[in-house]
């Protein structure tokens, strides 16, 4: 129905008008007292077999929902209903920004991607602080934490700092987004000493947060890389891994190369997601896993579009899944497909 119905009206409207458009209506939609344990019935797949245990936490299926989604926490709780093993929130700033002019957002049709130039659009930490602390689902929530546009890359850890202590006690686990393309000269902050020195900043005030805490447990952080990075560079964040002792790595992001594109809209500058950056995310799995020899987890993201998809990511060594594009494009039935394909 999504595919053959939906999809298709949706796809008439401009993306990032009909991207609040649906946000309205699922909102008004759960308001309905039957309607969330409908969503349930149609899309959870409820089976232990489906459980992953990764660095402390419990993730009741492994396909979660990539950042860039539900940026403001605004849709979280409803989206938990959808089968998500996990939902990660943001790209969270210290403060709001409206992001890079407008349009800035396309559709690439007859390639099954998404380019989008959206440069951290989003309401400031306070704004998701509120919808947080409002949370209602038990579904793990991760933050994905970014830089203001205004902040120097000097400067930057300041503002990483700042969201780490304000989300801290709201969010299950951490990702510290160096390799966003639409943010000037953020994925500099990708080469081996700045990084270094960024997540070791991370990690000693995860110590010190940790203390509060009654369990004095650290929280989980992960890093999202580019899939546009060299073998040599995979190496070195391999290293700085293992230096840091963060937790695990997303990869990947979205991608600059426009290669093998037809859309017309193949010029449009920005990140591109979805079917095209599918292969090339899974050789960075591939590569890490194998040249780690598999000494940290690994988030797989980029062009899952089908069950299989999914299953090509884990056979190259992810330990979850998420999804963003393929969600736009094949709608809620793809979570339930993956976790069926998994048992």
């Amino acid at each position: 129905m999504y595919k053959s119905l939906i999809r298709p009206i949706l796809f008439l409207i401009d993306p990032e008008k009909v991207h609040h458009f649906t946000f309205s209506c699922i909102k008004a939609m759960f308001k309905i007292p039957f309607v969330p344990s409908v969503v349930k019935r149609i899309y959870q797949v409820n089976d232990k077999k489906l459980e992953r245990n990764l660095f402390g936490l419990t993730f009741k299926n492994p396909v979660g929902l990539a950042a860039g989604f539900d940026k403001n926490a605004i849709l979280f709780d409803e989206l938990s209903h959808f089968g998500f093993g996990f939902i990660e929130i943001g790209t969270v700033t210290p403060l709001a920004q409206e992001g890079n002019p407008k349009k800035r957002l396309f559709r690439l049709k007859e390639d099954g991607g998404i380019i989008n130039r959206m440069g951290f659009n989003n309401a400031g930490l306070d704004a998701v602080v509120k919808k947080l602390k409002a949370r209602k689902t038990t579904i793990l929530i991760g933050g994905n934490m970014g830089k203001n546009k205004v902040t120097p890359n000097e400067e930057a850890a300041e503002d990483y700092l700042l969201c780490f202590n304000d989300l801290f006690e709201h969010v299950d686990y951490f990702v510290v987004n160096v390799s966003s393309p639409n943010t000037p000269n953020l994925r500099a902050l990708q080469d081996k000493e700045p990084l270094t020195k960024l997540l070791k900043l991370l990690q000693a005030e995860n110590k010190k947060m940790a203390n509060f805490c009654p369990n004095k447990k650290t929280k989980p952080m992960l890093l999202k890389i580019a899939p546009d990075l060299t073998n040599e560079q995979l190496l070195d964040i391999i290293d700085i891994v293992k230096d840091t002792g963060i937790d695990g790595v997303i990869a990947t992001n979205t991608t600059i190369s426009r290669e093998g594109i037809v859309s017309k809209n193949k010029k449009e500058t920005g990140g591109l997601s979805g079917k095209p950056v599918s292969n090339r995310s899974t050789e960075v799995i591939r590569f890490l896993a194998e040249k780690s020899n598999k000494s940290f987890p690994i988030i797989g993201v980029g062009g899952i579009h089908c069950a299989e998809d999914a299953l090509d990511k884990i056979k190259a060594g992810a330990d979850l899944v998420q999804i963003y594009t393929g969600f736009i494009y094949e709608g809620p039935r793809l979570i339930k497909k993956i976790n069926k394909a998994l048992l």
